[in-house]
């Protein structure tokens, strides 16, 4: 029995069902349907002793609201609605945003730096959105005894113009939404922008001119409708990354809750810090709440089939006469990691590697500095391939050297074969003596093989989750490295060359086996055709130099067995 051959082919094998495994997962991960500023010290300095922060109450009376309910002061959800929304538009050097005075929601965000097609570089990437095509928005709010939200009803802020723009001598962009009341509660709903930066602070700044204490407690949420993600097209093979929410706790720094989850069993939880988040591929939105403070995690679907991530923060009493200052973040952009991992602890993995997360880090590492060298990411990724091969050379030529000895001794396999017939025992133990004989391991051909597939899973991962590769131009016609290649030239070669490294390799005796390996170059291409760029540009230079090393390896082996 040739076991080396058998287990090569099961090696084969293996990988391709690893490959085929990952497709699978990453597509069921798809749901229904288809800087400044510091966040510590978050509350104002400035705010008065009588102002303090009391127990988190329970806001989860009843599923399905848009808007979470205290308990005690549920009778709210009996007013309707009367508002007339406006919309304030918003542009920085990043970002376009757009708010509804009705609520002070954030009902679009358009990603300056990031366009929606590689083909229409002037029309920016739309991440939120509020129109009849898709429902994506963030809302913020006050509820509780005091609250100026409610499902039914709310507030209406006023605005002093309706185009705010970051001009190129400023660093920050301060635009507030004023709400006054008939009681003397005065409030200011205000965002900060700032230059470069995809995160914005919130702040709602209280002040109490009435002769009653305020009582009222800060929520924020997320909602999405099942709408399929914009930018899962770009992933190739039809893959569809995961698209839902996510949360941070104690136990779990990252924590999936898709949308079915959010159907079968709501989440209750309550976290001291924190962050919610709706993710897609490449991009994400996330409410950053006071890292100081417990706050109650829900989540919700509505009526109507909107899907709701949310945080209520503990109540806050204001008194006669003082103000006070809620203050929460917002991120809307690119799963950058490293600016995630700085916003809050967990953040960064919402650029999801999988369970090889710990060889896929390091290797992003690595290839974000190859890159800021060169300034080209497909160059990145061939000089990536090269220290990869080199780290692994002396396993991998320890593999190619069992494979030339075992091609070398191939006649005299092919004797003992003959030799002694459908005698298996016999020729089971002639071959085990003339391995012996030859120093020769028939499992050398395949541990180091074994080894080497964690680097290339991980590797899959990396660029499959990176935005920075998303219509990032490689040479020629390769203008998106995180596509598949438009004239299949990528995947064409890597079969040529995975055919060349086949010849190179011993010819399995057994007829069915060389059946199969005939066939291994045909599957993989077309497995790679539909695969992005850069993972293919990867494997084809991987078979290049292993190709190379393997006829360097294999004609030595040759000349010292001719000489001796």
């Amino acid at each position: 029995m040739d076991f080396q051959r058998l287990l090569l082919i099961g090696v084969i094998g293996v990988l391709s069902f690893m490959l085929l495994t990952e497709w699978v997962n990453f597509r069921q991960e798809q749901t229904t349907a288809t800087r400044q500023p510091n966040i510590q010290n978050i509350e104002n300095p400035t705010q008065p002793a009588t102002s303090r922060n009391h127990s988190i109450p329970d806001t989860s009376i009843e599923e399905g609201l848009d808007l979470p309910v205290i308990t005690e002061y549920a009778v709210k959800l009996e007013t309707s609605n009367t508002n007339v929304s406006d919309i304030i538009t918003v542009r920085t050097d990043v970002l376009i945003v757009t708010l509804d005075t009705s609520g002070g929601d954030i009902s679009s965000v358009s990603l300056l730096d990031y366009a929606t097609q590689l083909n229409t570089p002037d029309d920016p990437f739309q991440l939120l959105e509020r129109s009849s095509t898709r429902e994506y928005y963030a809302q913020s709010g006050l509820i509780g005894k005091n609250g100026i939200d409610s499902s039914g009803n709310r507030p209406q802020f006023r605005s002093s113009k309706n185009n705010y723009r970051l001009l190129e001598d400023q660093n920050n962009l301060v635009v507030d939404l004023l709400y006054f009341d008939d009681a003397g509660i005065n409030v200011t709903k205000r965002f900060t922008f700032y230059r470069g930066e995809y995160i914005l602070d919130v702040e709602y700044i209280i002040e109490n001119d009435s002769t009653q204490d305020w009582r009222g407690n800060l929520f924020a949420q997320i909602k999405r409708d099942n709408s399929a993600d914009p930018a899962a097209d770009s992933s190739g093979m039809g893959m569809v990354p995961y698209l839902g929410a996510a949360i941070t706790q104690p136990d779990k720094r990252f924590n999936k809750i898709s949308f079915d989850d959010m159907r079968d069993e709501p989440l209750k939880t309550t976290v001291t810090g924190g962050w919610i988040a709706m993710i897609q591929h490449y991009f994400l939105s996330a409410w950053i709440p006071n890292p100081n403070l417990q706050h109650n995690y829900s989540s919700t679907v509505t009526k109507n089939d909107s899907n709701i991530i949310r945080f209520t923060s503990p109540e806050t009493l204001v008194e006669p006469g003082t103000k006070s200052t809620i203050k929460t973040q917002f991120y809307a952009g690119p799963k950058d990691q490293y600016r995630l991992e700085e916003i809050s602890e967990g953040l960064d993995l919402s650029v999801d590697y999988g369970w090889l997360w710990w060889i896929a880090q390091p290797l992003f590492w690595l290839l974000t500095k190859i890159q800021s060298v060169f300034s080209n990411w497909g160059v990145a990724i061939i000089l990536l391939t090269v220290l990869i091969k080199a780290s692994f050379y002396r396993l991998s030529a320890a593999s190619y050297r069992s494979m030339a000895n075992m091609r070398r001794v191939q006649p005299k396999m092919a004797e003992i074969k003959e030799r002694y017939g459908d005698d298996r025992q016999k020729q089971s133990q002639a071959m085990m003596e003339l391995y012996k004989k030859e120093k020769i391991n028939p499992l050398g051909g395949c541990l180091p093989i074994l080894v080497q597939m964690p680097v290339f899973i991980s590797l899959y991962w990396v660029l499959m989750e990176s935005v920075e590769l998303r219509h990032s131009p490689f040479i020629l016609w390769i203008q998106d490295l995180s596509v598949m290649d438009p004239y299949f030239v990528l995947p064409l070669i890597m079969g040529v060359s995975m055919f060349v490294q086949q010849k190179l390799n011993p010819p399995p005796p057994d007829p069915m086996q060389a059946k199969v390996m005939q066939w291994m170059p045909v599957i993989f291409t077309f497995f790679f055709l539909f695969f992005p760029a850069g993972l293919v540009l990867y494997w084809v230079v991987n078979n290049l130099l292993s190709i190379l090393q393997q006829w360097f390896i294999t004609r030595q082996v040759e000349n010292i067995a001719s000489n001796q």
